[in-house]
């Protein structure tokens, strides 16, 4: 599958061109997690020799995007679901730090983001489109906590995100659970617009209880490992 993505792209000649688009069709969910890598196929289809590739999988797996497994070579990575609920938790720690400092920053300018990624959340569940939902809560979520200014905390925080990514775990929310997860979202909004801080970390942490519940329920097929 991760072949089939990359062969519609262009030939890559860069170390980091190849970087750039082997980590993009993994966050994109192009690559299940367990997807095998195959070094010598991927290089060949990108036009350049196995070196860079192999050079940009250390690099992913540093991310821990990749994983390297003896005898088998290197694969999208795969978390168990105590490790992927760990992730959440680091997650809303980061967040709830990032949100305290950017309300007290946060322009009109800043609302108004956030406020346009809102509404493509809106939209996307009035469609009914999970990919759609997916993308556009990431954008919400960084737009609440862009104005904190805080260059390293952002780093941590997507990186952190990132390696949630690939199980693409918003595509298997129920209705309702996306229901409910968006009334959250409207409530950090109002808080964010008002500047209100305490009440918008506050609505975070309830959003991040129930993000770990929705991830306690995804189904096993969504490239989890057995605990």
């Amino acid at each position: 599958m991760l072949l089939d993505r990359l062969a519609a792209g262009p030939r890559l000649g860069s170390p980091a061109a190849v970087l750039e688009e082997l980590r993009r069709v993994i966050l994109d969910g192009g690559a299940p997690p367990g997807t095998p890598i195959p070094v010598t196929d991927l290089a060949q289809l990108l036009g350049v020799s196995p070196i860079p590739v192999r050079e940009a999988l250390k690099t992913l797996v540093g991310e821990n995007l990749v994983q390297h497994r003896p005898n088998i070579g290197y694969v999208v990575a795969q978390l168990t679901r105590a490790e992927l609920r760990e992730i959440y938790v680091v997650r809303g720690v980061l967040e709830g730090a990032a949100l305290r400092a950017a309300v007290l920053e946060a322009t009109p300018d800043d609302v108004g983001v956030a406020s346009a990624a809102h509404s493509a959340l809106s939209e996307a569940i009035a469609v009914a489109d999970p990919r759609a939902y997916h993308v556009h809560s990431r954008a919400f979520h960084l737009a609440l906590i862009g104005p904190c200014r805080m260059r390293r905390l952002m780093r941590m925080f997507e990186a952190a995100w990132n390696v949630t990514e690939p199980f693409q775990p918003m595509r298997y929310v129920s209705g309702e659970d996306r229901r409910l997860l968006h009334e959250d979202h409207a409530e950090m909004l109002a808080a964010f617009a008002s500047g209100d801080a305490e009440r918008l970390v506050d609505c975070a942490a309830v959003h991040h209880k129930r993000l770990e519940g929705v991830i306690g329920r995804l189904p096993d097929d969504a490239g989890l490992l057995v605990d």
